[in-house]
């Protein structure tokens, strides 16, 4: 059983499915006494519904470079993602990345675009969501919607199922057990011996001191960003686009910083990274100077014309203690290059959930093997995708890891009941 049909456990209900019938065993609801039922579990009245959020509708499903160094706990991911090149993915070949040779297979086609992000051709997240329900169907697995699973009895002795309780007061029962499900409602549904960090909302805006943005609502930037801690000290910096909100900034890279941002913390936004500090002062002289020759008052909006948007140079000012329409004196220089190199926003937090991408947190990965995503202290339990305390930054990076997950737990549940087979 799944529980979850999200973008995790849909690829665990495909591999599932596919490892079984590869073994000449049947599945499905009528499958018989030696066939196997797979079923997906999913509260929602749909499966993949986070599935066509993603994107913006678009659906970012992987990047065609997928470094394992670029996630949260990334030993284990890289271990996972070893496992599953090793064993050649599910569906796929020598060569190709094995999530990507599972998409293939299932006859999605994509297009890559900037910075290795992939997207479907059609440009619709439903051409992602059409394909993984396709195959899982003609492998014979059971969608079962608007189920909420609200407890999970592991077995108290071997040969025993799991006991999987609902909302509506229904019992079913499962040999093996795959725990797709995102946040806290995976807590309630895994022993509380398992380590568990409590999820926040990370990849979204973060909300700052809001009397430099709000003037600033909806311009967007091209610069570098950065991300200093309480003591002084970088924790990220990233480079790309931030819109400016009149609760804060949003953005890619921020997105990317909201993974490490804590309040308290200071944003530091370069709006010239092409520039040093000190060759931005020596143009900020030369500037001055050159508006005096021409006659003119040389004052900070003079000098920034031309060089930032108009409001961007006054919030830039009121930042370095300058007045827009005043004369700029040369010894005034040092304050706006700086202010132009780190323009400092105190970071009050994340933005709220609904704006949010994914969540940091979860079960600790220390309790699961990374080769099969099982639970070590208890057989037949595996956990996937957003569960685990897992995450990367924006690019495709965090549905490859539910698809990946997914795709080995549902392999590894399917050979765990064969081989139990075997045995009896």
């Amino acid at each position: 059983m799944i529980i979850g049909g999200g973008a995790a456990g849909l690829a665990a209900a495909v591999a599932a499915a596919d490892a079984l019938r590869a073994h000449g065993v049947r599945v499905g609801a009528d499958a018989g006494a030696n066939g196997v039922d797979v079923a997906v579990c999913e509260a929602d009245e749909r499966v993949g519904r986070s599935i066509l959020a993603t994107g913006n509708g678009r659906c970012n499903f992987s990047n065609a470079q997928v470094d394992a160094a670029a996630y949260r706990n990334a030993a284990f991911v890289g271990a996972a993602l070893d496992e599953l090149r090793r064993a050649g993915g599910l569906r796929g070949g020598d060569g190709v990345d094995p999530v990507h040779a599972f998409f293939a297979d299932l006859g999605l086609v994509w297009r890559e675009e900037g910075e290795g992000r992939l997207y479907p051709l059609a440009n619709k997240a439903t051409s992602v969501l059409e394909v993984l329900r396709a195959a899982a169907s003609d492998a014979g697995v059971r969608e079962e919607c608007g189920r909420e699973a609200v407890r999970l009895d592991a077995p108290a002795r071997k040969g025993d199922r799991f006991h999987v309780r609902f909302a509506d007061g229904a019992v079913l029962h499962a040999e093996a057990v795959i725990v797709a499900a995102g946040g806290n409602a995976a807590r309630a549904l895994v022993p509380e011996s398992l380590a568990w960090e409590e999820p926040r909302a990370v990849l979204g805006p973060l909300r700052t001191d809001a009397r430099l943005v709000k003037a600033l609502n909806n311009i967007r930037v091209r610069c570098a960003a950065s991300l200093v801690g309480r003591d002084g000290a970088e924790k990220a910096c990233e480079r790309g686009e931030v819109l400016f909100r009149d609760y804060g900034v949003s953005g890619i890279a921020v997105f990317n910083l909201s993974r490490f941002a804590e309040p308290g913390d200071t944003l530091c936004i370069d709006l010239l990274p092409q520039h040093g500090e000190a060759p931005l002062e020596e143009l900020l002289r030369a500037r001055l100077a050159r508006l005096r020759e021409r006659g003119g008052a040389g004052t900070g909006d003079d000098v920034l014309r031309g060089m930032t948007l108009p409001a961007v140079g006054r919030a830039v000012l009121k930042a370095a203690g300058l007045h827009a329409e005043k004369p700029l004196a040369q010894r005034d220089v040092p304050a706006l290059a700086r202010a132009l190199k780190g323009l400092a926003l105190e970071v009050r937090g994340v933005g709220e959930a609904r704006q949010c991408q994914v969540r940091r947190g979860g079960f600790l990965v220390e309790a699961f093997d990374p080769r099969t995503c099982a639970a070590r202290a208890v057989p037949g339990l595996h956990v996937v995708g957003e569960a685990l305390d897992v995450d990367a930054p924006c690019g495709g990076y965090n549905l490859h890891w539910a698809w990946a997950s997914g795709m080995l737990a549902g392999r590894a549940a399917a050979e765990s009941l064969m081989e139990g087979a075997r045995r009896a």
